[in-house]
């Protein structure tokens, strides 16, 4: 079977190796070039898109800002998985936060603004301080502003309507403020659906972030009641979207209340600890939904973590020293802040694997690993 990804990059490459296995052979789209080329070898095929789209079995994505035409064309084919609504869902927050209010899930308090007006009503009835993002776009803590106060608004204003006016017709540009939430932590829960409906999701996965970028994953330590809450939010949303494929959605943890801060309709940098800690991962679980084939077991195998590798020019070799870790290199080339790499590691229990990142702080500084040394003293506590 022959399945064609929106989109090059790493989760592309780790969706291609996870589907050889069951005789999955992947093509990619690179957005920018225009180009299907295979996302392993960066093979480029004398192959339109057209032509692909013809030639395979199954079309999914792996980012959800893919222009229009290209997604409108794919889902003409009837075999785009998980749809375009979906997409389109996970590309829009406004979009976004209509389903959230129609599957009635919990989020944030929020206002839409395009006119400052709509600004100065989100400081009247949100209040301050507000999370201020880019509705059509922005990721990893882009295209956000923090507004604390009232002589912060025609600064920020002026940056937003900046924004609002490189919109066109066709793609217009909207912004959305949020009542900043003192949440205790943030978690995501992955899972995937079927063709035929049924559902197969992974345990929590505790998050940490730097500067709004995902910096390490902790999956294991979750009760079933938080477990719980997560599950009946992702159940929702996917039903509501007859979504075909793996799903992620991101909370706010406040006090053992989950609020939804986002969803993304594809495979998630939070659930890349699920290629060592559980039987099928999130990357084999995704391929096998779009293919028609049965979805795997998402039972925890061992509790792990995630650690990113952000900007580095390589992963430390030092690090495989440490028992049950894993290194995953993308083979980029290394940029400040991009993501090239990411470490698993696993453990019988949470102290172990407390025992674990702290050996591996010994190869990772602080400075470039934020987080590996506090979790592991935290995990070796608790």
């Amino acid at each position: 079977m022959k399945i064609l990804i929106l989109g090059a990059g790493q989760l592309a490459r780790m969706m291609s190796l996870a589907g050889a296995p069951l005789n999955l052979n992947v093509v990619a789209y690179d957005v920018g070039s225009q180009k299907i080329i295979h996302p392993l070898t960066n093979h480029v095929y004398d192959t339109t898109l057209e032509q692909a789209i013809a030639d395979v079995d199954a079309i999914t994505a792996e980012f959800e800002h893919i222009p229009d035409d290209v997604l409108t064309l794919c889902c003409a084919s009837n075999k785009f998985y998980p749809g375009k609504d979906a997409i389109k869902t996970g590309g829009d927050r406004a979009i976004e936060k209509a389903l959230l209010s129609k599957t009635d899930v919990s989020c944030a308090p929020y206002q839409l603004i395009t006119e400052k007006a709509h600004l100065e009503q989100a400081v009247a009835l949100l209040g301050k301080p507000l999370v201020i993002k880019t509705c059509q776009a922005g990721y990893d803590g882009k295209g956000q502003w923090r507004l604390k106060s009232d002589d912060q608004i025609e600064q920020i204003w002026s940056e937003m309507a900046d924004f609002i006016a490189s919109g066109t017709e066709q793609m217009p540009h909207s912004i959305i403020a949020e009542q900043m939430i003192p949440f205790d932590r943030e978690v995501s829960i992955i899972g995937a659906r079927d063709k035929s409906g049924n559902t197969v999701i992974y345990p929590l996965t505790e998050n940490q972030h730097t500067n709004g970028v995902l910096t390490l994953s902790v999956a294991g330590k979750e009760k079933s009641a938080i477990q719980h809450q997560a599950e009946e939010a992702f159940n929702k949303i996917a039903n509501e979207l007859n979504y075909v494929g793996v799903l992620a959605i991101e909370f706010f943890d406040v006090s053992g209340q989950l609020l939804v801060n986002e969803l993304a309709p594809r495979v998630h940098n939070s659930g890349h600890w699920t290629q060592q800690g559980t039987h099928c991962s999130q990357f084999e679980n995704h391929m096998r939904a779009v293919a028609g084939l049965p979805l795997g077991n998402t039972e925890l195998k061992h509790v792990s973590a995630m650690i990113n590798v952000l900007g580095q020019s390589a992963i430390p070799h030092d690090v495989l020293k440490v028992p049950d870790v894993t290194s995953h290199w993308y083979g980029k080339a290394a940029k400040p802040g991009r993501k090239m790499g990411h470490i698993n590691v696993s453990a019988s229990s949470l102290h172990e694997l407390g025992e674990r990142l702290a050996e591996l702080a010994e190869s990772l500084p602080e400075e470039q690993y934020p987080g590996v040394l506090a979790t592991s003293t935290s995990l070796i506590l608790n």
